[in-house]
């Protein structure tokens, strides 16, 4: 069973902006992470749906996209379920980086 964790990044940018940053972002998110791994992503509308695979687990992400924040909701499958505050954190300081 997952364990979803949400949060609301703000930004002043637009929506167009923030989905080219997010769009030419996405690969980035495996650099993040201690042995690599790997990320596939699709649009639907406003919704950045992406799954990051690294570490022997798959996590499933989206990002809406607003005119004045992303929401973003990380399903944390299994055992790093227990590690979302950890992860949360890491997220909310390095999401803004990729809207700059």
């Amino acid at each position: 069973m997952a364990n979803p964790i949400t949060l609301d990044i703000p930004h002043t940018l637009g929506k167009q902006a923030v989905r080219q940053r997010l769009e030419g972002g996405v690969d980035q998110v495996v650099s993040k992470i201690p042995g690599g791994g790997k990320v596939d992503h699709r649009w639907e509308g406003d919704t950045m749906h992406f799954t990051v695979q690294a570490m022997g687990q798959t996590i499933a992400s989206s990002a809406t996209v607003f005119e004045d924040k992303v929401h973003a909701v990380v399903d944390l499958p299994g055992i790093l379920g227990l590690f979302a505050s950890k992860i949360k954190g890491a997220i909310e300081r390095e999401a803004p980086k990729l809207l700059k």
